[in-house]
């Protein structure tokens, strides 16, 4: 037990030294030097999918409508919505035809998910009718401020950058919300360094955030877009891992505040959310699960749990401020408090119901409702797509 107390105490004060040196490397889209014109005004074209997204897209399109930079179309898709999506998109194009365009989704093709396609349709529409030079894709609950974009794209020019990612501010309504974001947000510096993600070398680190995702247009059709990801639910994860599969140049930014959405109401809320998605991540397969489950209660309940004797204490210490130490460095762009890193072990502990739920509701269905339609596992499994170029 005192060895592997050690050994996690370690790991942790590496992963805290290594984000400590790493984060504040990362370009902070607010600063002044940053707020810039795009070297040759490229266009660009956002693309945002909705299902009965009544309540968030009003707010959500009217940010994208004040952006600054000119050169800029929307095209939202409405993806087979059951509330007034489609009327609020139809409306909202016909106030502002120069800039936002409306599609309709009647019927899911047979072998997509809903919002591969709805995206898929939007960049094939994109491309023969305004041929951008890149592509944004976001999506209806996202909120930007009016130079977003801008200086983003402008941030994207000068990195030349075939992938570029603004992370997003999540915002937090509820103390459950912090604990499970803030939680996800110390835990995701394990699955992805963001200041390796521009090193060809570091294959394994890519970040793809559904919420901006903003792809160079001839990049996008070398990978074939979300043509190629037509059945999977993790498409940003997976379009970002493709990206560095091909050796094409990923960059990240943080902007905080500058890009914003709520994920959802109270911590059930954000684990709602997570049921979709988190069996995916581990393709389907429970042995997977078990497996990080194991490995995730040594490494985040570990160190608390090793408080209670003697022989373990100063690691559990250690292993502890290192955590907190990470909260601290990642409130730079996440503004959740550092004070959350007191409920590490409640949001560890949501995040494994969240783990176990998704397998068990998924395990138990056959398969997920997604978007309103069913998908069953066998068709999930024997249609995920291949991570080769």
């Amino acid at each position: 037990m005192k060895l592997l107390a050690w050994l996690i105490a370690l790991a942790w004060l590496w992963k805290a030294i290594t984000a400590a040196r790493g984060l504040p490397r990362i370009t902070n889209l607010l600063e002044p030097q940053f707020d810039l014109e795009p070297a040759g005004a490229p266009s660009i074209v956002v693309i945002v999918p909705a299902r009965n997204e009544e309540q968030a897209l009003p707010a959500a399109l009217a940010s994208l409508l004040a952006q600054d930079y000119n050169n800029l179309r929307i095209i939202a898709v409405d993806d087979r919505s059951t509330d007034r999506t489609a009327a609020i998109l139809d409306t909202l194009a016909a106030q502002n035809p120069a800039r936002l365009r409306a599609l309709h989704v009647k019927e899911l093709p047979h072998g997509w998910l809903g919002k591969p396609h709805a995206m898929a349709l939007a960049a094939r529409h994109a491309i023969a009718v305004d041929q951008p030079d890149y592509l944004l894709f976001t999506d209806a609950d996202v909120l930007f401020t009016p130079q977003a974009i801008r200086r983003s794209l402008a941030q994207a020019v000068i990195t030349n950058a075939d992938h570029f990612v603004t992370f997003p501010t999540p915002i937090v309504k509820t103390i459950g919300e912090g604990v499970l974001l803030g939680y996800l947000g110390v835990m995701g510096l394990w699955a992805a360094r963001p200041w390796k993600i521009s090193d060809p070398k570091a294959v394994r680190d890519s970040i793809g955030i559904g919420a901006f995702n903003l792809l160079r247009t001839s990049a996008y059709q070398q990978l074939g877009g979300f043509d190629a990801l037509r059945m999977e639910i993790l498409e940003d994860l997976t379009l970002a891992h493709r990206v560095k599969l091909a050796n094409l140049r990923q960059r990240v930014a943080f902007a905080p505040r500058m890009v914003s959405l709520h994920w959802a109401a109270g911590a059930i809320g954000v684990v709602n959310v997570m049921t979709k998605n988190l069996f995916a991540v581990f393709r389907f397969r429970i042995i997977f699960v078990l497996a990080a489950c194991l490995g995730l209660t040594a490494l985040c309940l570990g160190p608390f749990l090793f408080l209670i004797a003697t022989s373990t204490r100063f690691a559990a210490v250690l292993a502890i401020i290192s955590i907190a130490a990470l909260y601290a460095v990642s409130k730079r762009h996440s503004k959740i408090s550092v004070w959350y890193a007191l409920s590490f072990p409640a949001g560890a502990l949501l995040f494994f119901y969240s783990l176990l739920r998704s397998a068990f509701i998924t395990l138990r269905e056959g398969g997920i409702t997604w978007r309103g339609t069913f998908y069953s596992l066998a068709e999930l499994r024997n249609n995920r797509s291949s991570k080769k170029i």
